[in-house]
């Protein structure tokens, strides 16, 4: 799959190739004085990370009896030729599913629902179409990516429309959830349910329209009522339809063509209701540091869900031992050191927070386009010397 299709909603696991920064390189932004030194490999792979296709990375970087480690290198506004912000909110893709779970989870520990529970339970008939089947597939299975449903983003008229240059006739586009589902029922499912293991936004859709009908209330509020608020994430939204980015920003850049010479467009305003519930939030590093430290340390959820978010299966890929829970990725850097998180693609914007498992070391990033080499600056972070 190229790289223009893979820029929504992406669970970012694969390894990225290295890259050299070229002209896009620039001074690290908003370093705490005396505490760069600890991050100074960090700084150097964000810049050689960076090329035509991810002109600027922003990041943050927290660990116990330190300060928070903020920066940034390259570029935030290519017409304007503006540094990237060290403290950027940006659209965080996929990072949205841990959310999701996250309230999904609490309300199994609050006996609202069980993740045994079958789709159909909740949303009888939604799921239903070419061999889909809603009553043999689990809260579970959508929450871990093993229920076998075809990932509407993977439709080639939804990828027509998204991921080529027709997108910018479309960008302000409403989609609705039981739309995208409807497109995902097109088609036969990837596997058996419990058989197999594929990405699918469309399993993360569903679960914001169980949230919805559990609680009488959008999984938005539901997120802003159980996460943002308790945390006290200032930057963090659920924006809905709001096409508009919130500041500080930078501008947001991809290639809509695989053609040589296809030109970066600015996408930075787009309507996030393509991604839903399976890719729509807005966040900074800061806050994305702090809700992964806050669910690994059990600020979030009881030590059974937790547990459960954490029980893991095969991705397919061996690749530093990658594998998946519920909402929550599980990797081995290549120093050994484990760190759970999740990565999130949207248009214009590649995100990727990871933390130890006792939440003492966390790093959070994002590149303003999708071509960003993050394997590089998380062994930098997590093994530097």
């Amino acid at each position: 799959m190229s790289a223009r299709k893979r820029a929504l909603m992406g669970v970012a696991a694969g390894v990225a190739m290295a890259v050299t920064a070229g002209a896009f390189a620039a001074p690290a932004l908003g370093a705490a004085p005396g505490n760069g030194d600890r991050h100074r490999a960090t700084q150097k792979a964000m810049e050689a990370a960076l090329n035509e296709d991810a002109a600027g990375v922003t990041a943050q970087a927290r660990q116990e009896k330190h300060r928070a480690w903020n920066s940034a290198a390259g570029i935030g506004d290519l017409e304007r030729q503006s540094p990237r912000g060290a403290h950027d909110r940006y659209r965080i893709g996929s990072n949205t599913k841990t959310f999701v779970s996250t309230v999904v989870l609490q309300l199994v520990a609050e006996g609202k629902l069980s993740l045994d529970d079958k789709v159909g339970r909740w949303l009888p008939g939604v799921v239903e179409g070419h061999g889909h089947d809603g009553d043999h597939i689990t809260v579970r299975q959508l929450l871990n990516h093993t229920s076998g449903i075809f990932n509407v983003t993977a439709d080639a008229g939804f990828q027509d429309k998204v991921f080529t240059e027709k997108f910018l006739a479309h960008r302000y586009d409403t989609w609705t959830p039981e739309q995208e589902v409807a497109i995902a029922m097109r088609h036969k499912p990837d596997f058996d349910p419990g058989t197999g293991w594929n990405y699918s936004n469309t399993n993360y859709i569903l679960a914001g329209m169980i949230i919805e009908k559990v609680t009488g209330e959008s999984y938005a509020d539901q997120i802003e009522q159980r996460v943002i608020e308790p945390l006290h994430l200032g930057g963090t939204e659920v924006p809905g339809t709001n096409a508009s980015m919130p500041k500080p920003s930078s501008r947001a850049y991809t290639k809509l063509s695989d053609a040589p010479d296809a030109k970066n467009h600015d996408v930075t305003e787009l309507n996030p209701s393509v991604a839903g519930a399976s890719g729509e939030m807005i966040s900074s590093s800061a806050d994305l540091n702090r809700f992964y430290t806050a669910l690994l340390r059990g600020k979030l959820l009881p030590k059974k869900q937790l547990a459960e978010m954490k029980t893991t299966v095969s991705q397919g890929d061996d690749e530093r031992n990658q594998r998946y829970g519920l909402g929550l990725a599980r990797r081995t850097t290549s120093c050994g050191t484990v760190v759970w998180g999740h990565g999130g693609d949207i248009h214009g914007s590649s995100t990727m927070a990871l933390a130890t498992e006792d939440g003492g070391h966390a790093l959070a990033l994002n590149f303003n386009g999708p071509g960003g080499d993050w394997a590089s600056v998380l062994d930098a972070e997590f093994c530097a010397k």
